[in-house]
């Protein structure tokens, strides 16, 4: 039997809700969390803002983020009765990553996004959120809530911003003064009336330092992205072809794009995680493409297992890499590699190994 909550008397609600307040960031700080805040749930300026990005159409083919509507930015119609937002701060930086820019620089090598080099965070933090509400449960008794992790139609980065965990940077990611950005974000809704914190303060100030270093000019002006721009939206959103035009400016990136925060001042703060959670597998932090490339469809499945990577499928996979070696000096041994893919049953694979062939072929011309 689930157990009442215990009800607090007028003279002690003030005191008791404060105090269970601290006692959740005292049993977060317990399960990992680097910092949590908390937040009422009026997301009206968030709202106007969404409301214009998806007038703009810079949500591309991600038509859920048009079909859910309000239910984002309005907590209370998402999940009737919630009154509060518990927004946590997970760090993911992994500490045993070759350095992103020498990935980079190395047109042999694919890139992934840091935070898909280990596990699938989404039930990696979920998991925590859960044992998080069962903490509370055991002290006030049963209590409506819900965790989320980039799972369903929630305003992740504004709740955070209202929490105190940050502010959202031109890039459009969430910024700690003293973290950077390198973390995850999880959220419990509840129906606790917690007293909420303050609501964090911008200082971008006058850098621009993100626009500039994006591949595709995707952050069209300041905190506006241009979804169908970004390099993660294409390797990753995207079902279909990645835009002819774009795909020498995604150079050997295959999953997702980390350019925006590599630049960004502020990550000079940011503390490399130590947990074997985000650590490298399989030694994605510094692929060869070629030997990616040439995984067979089971290699795919038995190697990203639990990770972030699997969500995009073979085809996909396949598809990010022949534009990643299109883009490679001139090598005999891609052009093999390519080749063997020439035939394949998926007609996406096949026009962008074609592709990618052509790309090579011209080398020998020059």
């Amino acid at each position: 039997m689930p157990r009442p909550r215990r009800i607090a008397s007028p003279d002690e609600d003030t005191t008791t809700w404060k105090a269970l307040a601290q006692n959740i960031k005292h049993w977060s700080a317990e399960l990992g969390f680097q910092q949590v805040g908390i937040t009422d749930t009026n997301l009206s300026a968030a709202e106007a803002h969404l409301l214009e990005w998806l007038g703009h159409d810079y949500h591309g083919e991600m038509s859920y983020m048009a079909r859910h509507g309000t239910r984002r930015s309005r907590p209370s119609r998402l999940i009737p009765g919630t009154i509060r937002v518990i927004s946590t701060r997970f760090d993911y930086l992994p500490s045993k990553a070759r350095l992103s820019t020498a990935v980079l620089d190395d047109p042999a090598s694919g890139f992934i996004s840091r935070y898909a080099l280990g596990r699938d965070y989404h039930r990696f933090l979920r998991k925590k959120l859960q044992q998080l509400a069962a903490r509370i449960d055991s002290e006030v008794g049963t209590f409506g809530y819900r965790a989320f992790v980039d799972s369903a139609p929630v305003l992740e980065k504004a709740l955070a911003e209202k929490a105190g965990l940050g502010w959202i940077g031109k890039h459009t990611n969430l910024i700690n003064r003293k973290a950077g950005s390198w973390f995850f974000l999880g959220e419990l809704y509840t129906d606790l009336p917690l007293p909420i914190d303050a609501a964090a303060d911008p200082h971008c100030g006058s850098c621009t330092e993100c626009i500039g270093a994006c591949p595709t000019g995707a952050i069209v002006a300041p905190y506006q992205l241009d979804a169908r721009r970004c390099i993660s939206y294409l390797t990753i959103e995207l079902k279909g072809p990645i835009p002819v035009s774009l795909r020498p400016l995604v150079g050997n990136r295959i999953f997702g794009c980390d350019d925006c925060q590599l630049v960004c001042p502020w990550n000079r703060f940011a503390t490399p995680s130590a947990d074997i959670a985000f650590q490298p597998r399989h030694g994605l932090d510094a692929p060869s493409l070629r030997e990616l490339f040439l995984w067979t469809e089971q290699d795919f499945e038995t190697r990203t297992k639990g990770s972030a990577i699997r969500r995009i499928g073979y085809a996909r996979w396949l598809r990010n890499l022949a534009v990643a070696l299109g883009n490679a000096p001139h090598d005999p041994l891609i052009i093999a590699a390519l080749r063997t893919r020439a035939d394949h049953p998926s007609a996406l694979v096949r026009e962008h190994v074609d592709w990618a062939l052509q790309r090579q072929l011209a080398h020998e011309c020059e």
